[in-house]
């Protein structure tokens, strides 16, 4: 079967029977689509022959729908987590109280939810659905209906292509005809209450299927503005592997086309939060705020605040937190931003740029972090694994010996007086003149690096004759010192501020100012990360720490492979 990078799925079995189907189905289209899924809900639409050709209609927010959109993202997340799913609400609302209104058709239900069809974010290339064939050789009639129906709905890509899915649900479907076929909307559908206006907090980062359902829920409950605060700057410095989180545009683009897919009707604004309240505590239109029995306390905080200000309290409407059937050992149990950036620990996060002046032979890694972030840990689990660990601090001792060229040219620039017995440098003497200058510091490096450099390149060069495969350059300047041109990939191991100041304190006996002033000096962990291809984090416990570097090390070796496989000449 074809794959197509998007696609539309259109639920058509009772509402009641769904939440039984969604895996399965959800299942079947991860085999037909790589990307991005919406999903269209319409339960009880007959594409069948004689039913003549369906359009859509309104459906009203029950209770029933926001349990069945839960259970979506969470089936979602088990079976198909490659896949960015997008439940589309567009067609739900609630009904109009003047049920003989124009906009109903006299009907009771509003009837024209598109009066044009809507553009998506991505254009689906082929249309799914449950819809259950009682004769296969209807099936393409079934697919044309289905087209019609949908290119009504939405801007699709020409040539839409049409699937049924065909679910092993026949054990199912005999339970459901003995209970009989009711009707999705009757009067044991609880109605959900709906709010002018609605408010939400968080940091959305890398958008996952909890978030997705506090968004859609949020639309779902909201009328006409939907206010989402997005946490910045200071809301992040706890966060674990804070480094790692989505820029704050990035996280606001990324909400922002989400939300137009699923509800465009609703005036949408995201604010940066700078504090935990925002606007929610001043904002006196907001009626309701969504929470999950985690951030609870968080809206009843918010609530305690806006009586303080002369405000009414706002409803507390509790969604559920989704679990994560993938978590590990050291991650939460619910599906959560900080378990999947925890994930991406060890992998590759960027390409590595092209160094077609650099041979493939050994392929070079350079290992940089800051001070007591576990860097020389990592390079030396790197070495027992079959790579060649070069060690640029103590190449950097190399370069002042006497009779080095960085030797005679330290002298002349800071003075002969750092002369020791021995006719060593003295470091200590010459750490002070430099230390809080930046001019003489950078005179220094402007000396002592390019030598470093030539030593490393030696290395590497000695390396290569002896048939190595992989170089290992740990050097806490590797970026600072311009050297990412002499490795092929750039390796950064993170530690948190307060974890590497406890760690210099214990291990070099300074106070924990001077470790601070130490790190100061650093470039933040932040800037390291920009420039990285790999990142990794010694903050647990070793042997989560020996895992991170064997997955780095496994896909390390399959992107050599593949690299050199590709340089080889056709044959």
């Amino acid at each position: 079967m074809s794959m197509f990078s998007t696609g539309i799925l259109v639920l058509t079995s009772p509402l009641h029977t769904l939440p039984l189907r969604i895996a399965p189905v959800l299942s079947s289209a991860a085999q037909v689509v790589e990307r991005t899924l919406y999903v269209h809900l319409h339960p009880g639409l007959n594409l069948g022959v004689g039913g003549g050709q369906p359009r859509p209609v309104f459906i009203p927010p029950v209770v029933d729908l926001s349990s069945l959109i839960t259970g979506l993202y969470s089936n979602a997340a088990n079976v198909c987590g490659h896949l960015d799913v997008r439940v589309l609400l567009t067609n739900v609302r609630a009904q109009p109280n003047n049920a003989s209104s124009p906009e109903t058709g006299g009907t009771g239900v509003a009837c024209n939810p598109f009066p044009s069809p809507q553009p998506l974010s991505h254009s689906p290339e082929v249309v799914l659905t449950d819809f259950a064939l009682q004769d296969p050789g209807q099936s393409p009639l079934v697919a044309q209906c289905l087209q019609r129906y949908t290119g009504y709905c939405y801007v699709c890509t020409p040539g839409l292509a049409s699937v049924l899915l065909h679910p092993q649900l026949q054990k199912l479907e005999e339970e459901v005809e003995k209970e009989g076929q009711k009707d999705d909307w009757d009067s044991r559908s609880e109605r959900m209450e709906t709010y002018s206006e609605v408010v939400v907090g968080g940091t959305f980062d890398r958008l996952h299927g909890a978030h997705k359902t506090l968004l859609n829920i949020s639309c779902l409950l909201a009328n006409k503005r939907f206010l989402i605060g997005v946490c910045d700057q200071e809301l992040l410095k706890k966060k674990v592997l804070k480094e790692l989180i989505e820029p704050y545009a990035l996280r606001v683009q990324r909400l922002h086309e989400f939300l137009q897919d699923v509800k465009p009707s609703l005036q949408y604004e995201i604010v940066p939060l700078s504090d935990p309240f925002g606007p929610s505590v001043i904002d006196a239109q907001l009626q309701c705020i969504v929470v999950s029995e985690e951030t609870r306390r968080g809206g009843e905080a918010v609530n305690k605040k806006r009586l303080e200000n002369g405000l009414p309290g706002l409803v507390l409407h509790e969604i559920q937190l989704l679990k994560d059937a993938h978590h590990t050992e050291m991650e939460e149990e619910k599906i959560s931003s900080s378990s999947l950036r925890s994930r991406l620990l060890g992998t590759l996060l960027t390409d590595p740029e092209n160094k077609s002046h650099l041979p493939l032979v050994p392929y070079v890694i350079g290992l940089t972090g800051s001070s007591g972030s576990g860097k020389s840990s990592i390079a030396q689990q790197l070495e027992a694994m079959g790579a060649v660990r070069i060690d640029s601090d103590q190449l950097g001792h190399e370069t002042y010996q006497p009779g080095e060229v960085a030797y005679n040219r330290v002298l002349e620039e800071f003075g002969s007086d750092l002369i020791n017995e021995d006719k060593t440098i003295n470091r200590r003497a010459l750490g002070r003149k430099v230390f809080g200058n930046k001019e003489r510091l950078k005179a220094l490096t402007d000396i002592v690096w390019p030598e470093i450099a030539v030593l490393v390149k030696e290395r590497i060069q000695q390396a290569r004759e002896e048939g190595k495969q992989v170089c290992v350059v740990d050097a806490a300047v590797l970026l600072e010192a311009g050297w990412t041109d002499i490795v092929h990939e750039v390796w950064v191991a993170v530690i948190p501020e307060e974890e590497a100041v406890s760690r210099i304190t214990a291990r070099d006996g300074v106070s924990q100012e001077d470790a601070v002033r130490r790190l100061q000096s650093q470039w933040p962990n932040t800037q390291q990360v920009e420039q990285a291809n790999v990142v990794l984090c010694t903050l647990w416990e070793p042997e989560i720490t020996q895992k991170q570097v064997r997955k780095a090390w496994d896909l390390l070796q399959k992107r050599i492979q593949q690299s050199r496989e590709g340089a080889k000449p056709p044959s």
